[in-house]
């Protein structure tokens, strides 16, 4: 009759997690963001903030930040 082996126990973990993201978890959140940005600054559709300039010269201003 043998004796059953055991087998070694796990390692302790080490408290952190050791998850890896693909690429595109990073990159289509981003380029989301950037599309619905760009939709909001554009000027052809900004013509309801035209009652506040200060708004409008800043939205302007970030437009032509982000299109540099």
């Amino acid at each position: 009759m043998s004796a059953p082996t055991h087998t070694p126990p796990h390692p302790a973990s080490t408290g952190r997690a050791d998850i890896r993201l693909p690429w595109w978890a990073l990159a289509l959140p981003t380029l989301a963001f950037i599309t619905l940005l760009t939709l909001i600054l554009n000027p052809s559709e900004a013509h309801a903030a035209t009652s506040e300039p200060a708004i409008t010269q800043l939205f302007e201003r970030v437009q032509q930040l982000i299109m540099r």
